[in-house]
């Protein structure tokens, strides 16, 4: 599929890997809508990435239906200035908050904890899908295969082989990558691709509040290369994703034949 002259739209686009995947897509040719919680970060990072027309801001809270329908809003404005269509939904927004399902004082994880968790990085990844799909369904059929676009999904090496103090992040990394083929088979009709992407331990704002033991106990756990992954490597397998239209209902590993031990 063709990436130029159209727009996608990034979910936690304004650091991380979905900064990096806009700045791929940008170096395409295409228009990328940020949506992140944090307008002071969402603000530098469209500056950064050569502002307006090639990037646009829009504050979203991806636990928040009213916030994601408001930012749907905005974008639907905004590809009627621009008048490059929507082409891919990319819901990269994140969180991790380790916690024992049962500590050896037998406290069990807080249900506010498993609900952070779940309310982001499943929730959030559904209901920005669902409510950019129907714009993306609207969008002109084009190329042989007469496609409309992609949903590009991120779930994590922790969907196979969570760690200990990982049940909520794990529940929802493998949700994520359990609804991936069933998306796809919703979507076909319309001429829709689903690709769920599972990294290992990639550089982001959420592994760089790792401690050095914990990073270099993840890095032993690598085959090769033995360290963490550059976004920009995430990036260029979203675009890979995204003009490879054979790629669909599938679950990519993105994690140098990573495979975690149960604690470090």
């Amino acid at each position: 599929m063709k990436i130029d002259g159209r727009t996608f739209v990034i979910s936690g686009g304004a650091s991380g890997l979905g900064l990096a995947t806009a700045r791929t897509l940008i170096s395409s040719g295409a228009s990328v809508a940020i949506l992140d919680l944090n307008e002071e970060t969402g603000s530098k990072a469209v500056t950064s990435l050569g502002g307006a027309p090639s990037a646009k801001f829009f504050p979203c809270d991806v636990s928040s239906t009213e916030s994601v329908s408001s930012a749907v809003s905005g974008v639907t404005t905004w590809i009627k200035e621009t008048g490059k269509p929507l082409a891919g939904i990319i819901p990269a927004a994140g969180v991790g908050a380790p916690g024992l399902i049962l500590d050896k004082r037998l406290n069990p994880v807080s249900l506010d904890s498993i609900d952070f968790v779940l309310n982001i990085n499943l929730r959030g990844t559904l209901d920005v899908t669902r409510q950019f799909l129907p714009l993306l369904a609207k969008s002109e059929p084009c190329g042989p295969d007469k496609e409309r676009g992609v949903v590009v999904m991120v779930a994590s090496s922790a969907a196979f082989e969570g760690q200990m103090g990982q049940v909520a992040y794990a529940a929802s990394k493998g949700a994520v990558a359990s609804m991936t083929l069933p998306m796809a088979r919703d979507l076909a009709r319309f001429g829709i691709r689903v690709v769920t992407i599972a990294p290992s331990m990639f550089d982001s704002a959420m592994t760089a509040m790792l401690s050095d033991k914990v990073r270099e106990g993840l890095q032993k756990a690598m085959e090769f290369p033995p360290r963490a992954g550059q976004p920009e490597e995430f990036a260029s397998l979203v675009k890979q994703t995204i003009e490879n239209v054979m790629l669909n209902g599938v679950v990519i590993r993105l994690d140098g034949a990573t495979r975690m031990p149960s604690k470090l």
